[in-house]
């Protein structure tokens, strides 16, 4: 490992650029554990599509409740996101990958007591320090990935990381959907009462809990591997200041609309992940079970695992504000076409966004991002804070759905959420 500077002047950072000399770590091998890192906070947040539906089924749950779900896991990027940059700041970037990787460890095992007390707040508490967990990896991640190259690169690097978070987004649900959603398939919770409830409740939780197990024993190993490598990096880390102090940033019209924009668009994907099995599963749909719909979650992230490839050689040539518009009308016009039609082309339209996803996070990312300078790495915490959008959006869309009897007429809400995110392109677009 060796360290390196970019030369004066490379992509247009001219003389006195605050971004001439900037160090960065030739350490290939660091780069693929960062990807690593992608793959599995990505795959194991995907899961969640596959556990809700099966959690809605074992509680007897309205379609609001069963969105707390996202409630419990992504209100973590509210509590943790700004504090996990301050531990970053005092504890480096390795120290704190071990510290979200436990902390996922131990969201996967209070699984376990939440399994033998078959209570839906106990697996909520659950999901709410895994998310905890994935929201401290994350906010390492991003960054690291930057470090571990030349500027000049770091987008490529970046898209080429989230295309491994995709590919877990895909793997992970199609594996959760038969471990979790295909035990005990021919047993349904409203048939049941009483004792014979409770110990359903009990035995297919178990089926949770041996996934959730697997995983905290496969992260404990590689936080362990993280940990000997705690002083692999010769980091100079900036502790002046509150972290705080990077909610002036919010001041910026373009990095505000930006934030607003994630917490949409978050919060839109995870709307339609998570609420894609019950979708599906509907008689004027595919009338089909979970376990069935569960398998076909994948082609949802998958849409995105492909975008991505296809999205980051589009953006060489045409401009991210024209490419985020296109993107956001395409994902309104598929939504309103599936909630407007039945069967099998209702349930492939809704799919097929995922495909128009893909470019958007990066896309509105950069497009915020642009012009911030030193102030990128504040910008990065402040933005990361908005994936809450995940915890708010989901529960309001299983409300509407709730009080309109109707999962294809609450679609209304991503689309005002998509309809925002196309309105942010056009104004990048004038703006740029």
């Amino acid at each position: 490992m060796a360290f390196a500077q970019r030369p004066a002047g490379v992509n247009g950072s001219g003389p006195g650029s605050e971004h001439d000399d900037a160090a960065y770590v030739d350490a290939p091998d660091l780069r693929w554990f960062v990807f690593a890192l992608f793959f599995i906070f990505g795959g194991i947040t995907s899961l969640n599509d596959i556990v809700m539906p099966k959690l809605q089924e074992l509680f007897t749950l309205s379609h609001a409740q069963a969105n707390l779900v996202n409630s419990a896991f992504f209100l973590a990027y509210l509590l943790f996101s700004l504090p996990a940059a301050g531990i970053v700041r005092r504890m480096g970037y390795m120290r704190t990958a071990s510290i979200g990787l436990v902390t996922m460890t131990a969201g996967c095992l209070l699984f376990i007591p939440a399994a033998n007390s078959a209570t839906f707040g106990m697996f909520l508490g659950a999901l709410f320090v895994l998310g905890a967990g994935i929201t401290i990896v994350q906010v390492v991640a991003n960054p690291l990935i930057s470090l571990l190259g030349p500027p000049a690169t770091a987008s490529s690097r970046l898209t080429f990381a989230q295309a491994f978070n995709s590919l877990g987004t895909t793997i992970f649900p199609r594996v959760g959907s038969t471990l979790i959603l295909g035990g005990l398939a021919g047993v349904s919770a409203s048939a049941l009462s009483g004792p014979a409830l409770d110990a359903y409740r009990v035995e297919a939780s178990r089926a949770i809990v041996h996934t959730y197990i697997a995983l905290a024993i496969a992260l404990l190993v590689i936080a362990g591997v993280v940990w000997t490598r705690r002083n692999r990096l010769q980091e100079e880390q900036e502790r002046a200041g509150s972290i705080f102090h990077a909610l002036t940033l919010l001041s910026q019209p373009r990095f505000a609309l930006g934030v607003l924009c994630i917490f949409l668009y978050v919060g839109a994907e995870v709307t339609i992940g998570s609420n894609l099995v019950a979708y599906l599963s509907q008689p004027g749909v595919w009338n089909v079970s979970h376990q069935v719909a569960g398998n076909y979650v994948p082609f949802y992230w998958g849409g995105a695992l492909i975008g991505r490839f296809a999205g980051s050689a589009i953006l060489r040539i045409v401009s991210p504000g024209k490419v985020l518009a296109v993107a956001g009308t395409a994902a309104i016009a598929l939504i309103a076409l599936s909630a407007n039609a039945s069967g099998v082309v209702a349930g492939w339209l809704l799919i097929a966004v995922g495909l128009t996803n893909s470019i958007m996070f990066p896309t509105i990312f950069s497009i915020a991002s642009a012009g911030l300078g030193k102030r990128a790495a504040e910008g990065s915490g402040v933005i990361a804070t908005a994936i809450v959008g995940g915890a708010v959006v989901p529960p309001l869309y299983g409300t509407l759905a709730d009080v309109s009897g109707s999962l294809s007429l609450a679609l209304v809400l991503p689309v005002i959420c998509y309809l925002v995110i196309a309105g942010y392109g056009l104004f990048a677009r004038r703006a740029g």
